[in-house]
């Protein structure tokens, strides 16, 4: 029978799920980051890979069809013609693109997705005035260096992870205002999501014991494998995750974009992925409370109660969505005596924010929200759920699965599908 394997690479570690034709998983295999010790990040990053790859049943891997990889967005490198880096990556939280910011100002249009002190386009600016520029040659997102060491073609990505570069993905081309910059490097070829690239290195296939035919696909990014995993798929619904921050994104007919926001949107084949992430989330609440306390707590709170306080909980100044302020401070008095009381008004808080984001898609013309699926960690609080679907005023439901990796597998399987369903029409013609 054959399999396909998705690999996510997030922000502890890297996870690879393995599925069979049915969608059903096979195998799994993880590999943690201990990022105090890491001098070498792509080192470790390749290490990672391999150690999946070893990790996977033999059997398994002999009836691999597909391979796809996801990154986190805007996680970069630069490499020289032989795809080795010349200098370290910047991770997807790097800011150090916010000394070129008035720079891409004069370049970029007003209000777009790539005017974030965090973005690839922002990092490569960056990267481009360092002496190590000298010896680059090709610009990779994290996805796309990790699936280079498998197919060994240079210079590929897909259009999850060129969006944040400034990537044009209506016209599925680079602007001509990206083109002008001339910034003297090979811009990565973009791909569909989940489209074949090649087959496996035949290095790579006999190292692993995998079939030479084995294709790797153009990947995606982390939080849009988690939303494929979700098994939202129709306009209308909507992922949220709540992790240590807060992510919203909603599936739409209509494309929504506006930076001033912090909303953008990816392409899911016809649909948009519309959305926008919070600095909110589980980590404000780890800082006051510790897991056991967080589950008994809240048990004492009724979520069909309004809580009266009204907070915005951040850990620090600074918020991206739905109010983009760099400096927004946090808003967490007054503190309750009663540490119930105090849970009951961060949550009723956080799923404010929440419904707030998901009514603002919707001002910007957005599909009207109909589900909301859940992942991360808060997806597991009862009380927390039920507060959030009074706010919400729709269902709120738990995902078909959580894990970023089996989405990416979802990606490898259906563009395996449709390569194979394009050969069989063009053998009928």
């Amino acid at each position: 029978m054959d399999s396909y394997l998705g690999i996510d690479f997030g922000t502890s570690g890297a996870r690879a799920v393995v599925i069979d034709e049915q969608a059903c998983i096979q195998a799994q295999a993880r590999y943690p980051f201990e990022m105090s010790k890491v001098s070498d990040l792509a080192s470790c990053w390749k290490t990672a890979l391999f150690s999946l790859l070893e990790q996977i049943p033999q059997q398994l891997r002999g009836e691999m069809r597909a391979i796809a990889i996801n990154g986190t967005s805007s996680t970069v490198l630069l490499c020289d013609d032989a795809g080795k880096p010349v200098d370290v990556p910047l991770l997807y939280n790097d800011a150090r693109g916010a000394a070129v910011i008035e720079q891409l100002r004069s370049i970029a249009p007003p209000n777009h997705t790539v005017l974030s002190a965090t973005s690839s386009l922002a990092k490569l600016l960056w990267m481009s005035q360092l002496p190590s520029f000298a010896q680059a040659r090709y610009f990779l997102h994290q996805a796309d260096w990790l699936a280079f060491l498998l197919h060994g073609q240079l210079g590929i990505s897909d259009y999850h992870n060129a969006l944040k570069l400034g990537y044009d993905v209506e016209k599925l081309t680079y602007p001509q205002w990206l083109e002008k910059m001339q910034i003297g490097i090979h811009l990565p070829k973009v791909l569909t999501p989940g489209i074949p690239i090649a087959e496996l290195r035949s290095e790579i296939a006999s190292q692993f014991g995998l079939h030479r035919d084995c294709y790797v696909c153009a990947g995606t990014t982390d939080s849009i494998a988690a939303f494929l995993a979700s098994g939202a798929q129709f306009p209308g619904e909507a992922v949220t995750s709540l992790g240590s921050t807060l992510v919203l994104k909603l599936l739409s007919r209509t494309r929504v974009e506006d930076a001033k926001y912090g909303i953008y949107s990816h392409r899911l084949g016809d649909l948009w992925l519309t959305g926008g992430a919070s600095n909110t989330g589980g980590a404000v609440l780890g800082q006051f409370f510790t897991h056991a306390e967080l589950e008994s707590l809240s048990r004492d709170i009724d979520g069909s109660k309004v809580s009266k306080l009204d907070y915005y909980p951040l850990l620090k100044p600074g918020e991206r969505f739905p109010i983009n302020d760099a400096n927004l401070p946090p808003r967490l008095e007054p503190r309750p005596a009663s540490k119930a009381e105090f849970l009951h008004g961060l949550l009723e808080s956080i799923a404010r924010i929440e419904a707030r984001g998901y009514e603002l898609l919707q001002e910007f013309g957005a599909d009207r929200l109909t589900r909301v699926y859940t992942a991360g960690g808060g997806a597991a609080n009862p009380t927390w759920t039920a507060i959030r679907e009074r706010l919400l005023q729709v269902p709120v439901v738990q995902p078909l699965n959580t894990e970023a990796a089996y989405g990416t597998a979802l990606l490898a399987m259906r563009g395996v599908g449709e390569l194979n369903r394009r050969g069989a029409e063009d053998t009928e013609e």
